[in-house]
């Protein structure tokens, strides 16, 4: 399953040889490790999990997922396109990338990964 990256903003320096990040590429290149073929399963796992949980929750305002973030303290609101991009950034690259965070979030229109599993489960196995 091939995702677009369409959630992220395009690159200010794409294809320019002076970009400064480039040398930042060539050291992670060589730091980070491939994902084991479990964590490669997690991610496209959480791939399908989150198209089902955007298709039951978008049209209800909810516009991705809020995360707390163990690192900073604070609280990533991640719009779906954005968090599908970065998964499959993650499946493709063995890394994440860095991005701009939303600019002034609306935390009603987020939730947690935990609450879009509950609603889903609640949806799905009606009777």
């Amino acid at each position: 399953m091939d995702v677009a990256f369409d959630g992220l903003p395009p690159d200010p320096f794409a294809g320019d040889p002076y970009d400064p990040a480039l040398s930042l590429d060539e050291g992670a290149a060589e730091e980070h490790e491939e994902l084991t073929e479990e964590e490669r399963e997690e991610v496209v796992a959480d791939l399908a999990d989150l198209a089902v949980y955007q298709a039951l929750l978008e049209h209800r305002g909810i516009r991705g997922i809020l995360v707390d973030c163990a690192d900073c303290g604070e609280q990533h609101f991640h719009e779906w396109n954005l968090l599908r991009s970065s998964l499959q950034q993650l499946l493709d690259e063995g890394q994440m990338r860095p991005h701009e965070p939303a600019f002034d979030p609306d935390p009603a229109h987020y939730v947690t990964w935990e609450y879009c599993r509950g609603y889903a489960d609640a949806a799905l196995n009606e009777d």
